[in-house]
């Protein structure tokens, strides 16, 4: 197809900014003539490529669309970085990464190139960092997927260690007697939120089901730390925080994994190459060489 630039970044705008007259105002033009761009894109492609839903969505057709309508926003940005002077216009990189990830290491990593590159961070669980990816929402994930998004290349980073924390005075109430099953039943735990697996599957490995326990949710990487150190509740902790914790940790339950837990961390990022999607590539590389485990 011979794809046109104004209609794809139409179709980008309404997607981001979620109805068809916010998109006319991001791009100063009326709704019209942004919904006769869509129409004519729509006829080009023989499809239907948007849910006329609040925020208005993608189709399944409509997905490989947007995506490429983000890279060709992606190149054209670099482009006009390139014409510009330097601190004229910047590239925009958006990068979907976890919070504990981003409350440690990622911020510092790209502090070097964030002088000349607008960052995106987009919070989202490890496990679901990827999601973003396939519709061009993020253009690199750092993720717990080792399989490559169709579009994206895939290439290890290292582990985040995680280890079960709690304040003395929560150890001394509730694991007076050892770290056991039925303590863990009684005893609040905290978690991120419902996609949080880290307590939710050392729990199981301990024999301890889901629900069977109090939590409290606190979704929040600083205040997530801060509600262990107050005694909310135990919670798993990165080594990578370093602070230095009034409190203890738990003794690992024999036969389980309660103890010392590795999250395996990839980044992902389109096969599409862009200089300023490089350069952060690089920056994240280096982060994690320095700070994960290998």
């Amino acid at each position: 197809m011979d794809w046109d630039l104004p209609q794809l970044r139409a179709l980008a705008a309404v997607v981001d900014h979620g109805t068809l007259e916010a998109a006319a105002r991001a791009l100063h033009l009326t709704p019209s003539a942004v919904s006769q761009r869509l129409k004519a894109l729509e006829r080009a492609v023989g499809a239907v490529l948007l849910k006329r839903t609040r925020p208005v969505e993608p189709t399944d057709a409509g997905r490989p669309v947007l995506l490429l309508a983000r890279q060709m926003q992606a190149l054209a940005a670099d482009a006009d970085a390139a014409l510009s002077a330097p601190a004229e216009l910047m590239p925009e990189v958006r990068l979907a990464v976890n919070a504990d990830s981003l409350a440690t290491w990622v911020m510092p990593a790209l502090a070097g190139v964030a002088a000349g590159i607008r960052i995106t961070f987009l919070r989202e669980d490890e496990g679901h960092t990827a999601d973003l990816l396939r519709d061009g929402t993020a253009m690199a994930a750092v993720t717990t997927e080792r399989t490559p998004v169709q579009g994206c290349t895939v290439e290890p980073l290292g582990a985040m260690r995680y280890r079960p924390v709690a304040s003395a005075a929560f150890a001394a109430r509730w694991f007076a007697d050892g770290v056991t099953p039925e303590a863990l039943r009684r005893a609040p735990v905290v978690v991120f939120d419902e996609r949080d697996r880290l307590q939710i599957d050392r729990l199981a490995e301990a024999g301890v089901p889901w629900g069977r326990t109090p939590w409290h949710t606190v979704p929040a990487s600083t205040q997530f730390s801060e509600a262990v150190r107050l005694g909310y509740g135990w919670g798993m902790l990165p080594d990578l925080e370093g602070r230095p914790w009034d409190g203890v940790e738990l003794s690992e339950i024999p036969g389980s994994c309660l103890g010392v837990h590795d999250v395996r961390l990839s980044w992902q990022q389109w096969s599409l190459r862009t200089p300023s999607l490089d350069a952060v590539a690089a920056a994240v590389r280096e982060g994690a060489a320095r700070s994960l485990h290998r």
